[in-house]
């Protein structure tokens, strides 16, 4: 930002105003006494000294036009030399207190008068321990946002989401519905309560079986066999089942039915 010098004649009178008491040249470099004067920019205060030149020097003489139709001159990289500053390190407040634990300061008093006698700072990480370290990425590995799934077609036409939705919709109406069945109360309705429940309360009586003779009880054997075999009585079936469809009755006992022309 650009500074303007105070060169005035009266400098007092772009102060702010009011008794100032004894007037100083200082309070021309106070920001909060100056007063802003119309159209103008804002003063900072700041005392310019004269034949003060703005930007950065440069190094450089290129040797004028004369050198420019000799040939192309060579630039060389000048740099501005640059100390770098060290930094001190800070006060390991942890370690001054532990030590004068150790020397059995515990008062505030006595671990202020050790600190203020003692000192010990921090060690200062190296500049390898403060880079990052770079990451190895893999090199399959695909950068930016991962694309949504297709939405499938077939769900689309089928109206599976509207269903679901539908179905979820019901669900809640009838969670709902019957939550306001609970809660609501009829005038004539008795509540009841635990010892009313437990008055009507039965035990569970298992039922008993029905009286049958003795002779039931046990499961009834056939007395005779007229097949001469297992095999010779499946097959009688399979012949009696195959050769009902041809006859009259629900049982296929009747007599043949004859085709009519």
């Amino acid at each position: 930002m650009a500074t303007d010098t105070l060169n005035y004649q009266n400098p007092w009178e772009h102060t702010a105003p009011g008794v100032l008491g004894v007037n100083r040249d200082t309070m021309l470099q106070n920001e909060l006494l100056l007063r802003t004067e119309l159209g103008k920019p804002k003063r900072r205060g700041i005392i310019v000294p004269a034949g003060l030149t703005y930007g950065r020097p440069n190094g450089m003489r290129d040797g004028g036009s004369s050198e420019a139709l000799h040939g192309w001159p060579t630039l060389t990289n000048t740099t501005l030399p640059f100390k770098r500053k060290e930094k001190k390190a800070d006060r390991d407040f942890m370690s001054l207190n532990r030590a004068a634990v150790s020397a059995g300061l515990v008062t505030a008093n006595a671990q202020y008068e050790f600190r203020a006698t003692h000192d010990v700072r921090r060690k200062n990480q190296s500049e390898d321990g403060q880079r990052s370290r770079t990451r190895r990425m893999p090199p399959s590995m695909v950068y930016g946002i991962s694309t949504r799934p297709s939405t499938p077609i077939f769900d689309l036409l089928e109206h599976k989401y509207q269903d679901k939705w539908l179905a979820e919709r019901r669900k809640l109406e009838m969670a709902k519905r019957q939550e306001e069945s609970k809660q609501k109360r009829s005038p004539g309705q008795v509540y009841e309560t635990r010892a009313s429940l437990l008055r009507t309360y039965q035990n569970p009586v298992d039922a008993d079986t029905l009286w049958q003779m003795p002779r039931f009880t046990k499961e009834a054997r056939p007395s005779l066999q007229t097949f001469r075999s297992a095999q010779a009585r499946r097959s009688a079936y399979d012949n009696f089942d195959s050769d009902k469809i041809s006859r009259k009755g629900n049982f296929g006992h009747g007599t043949y039915e004859s085709a009519k022309n």
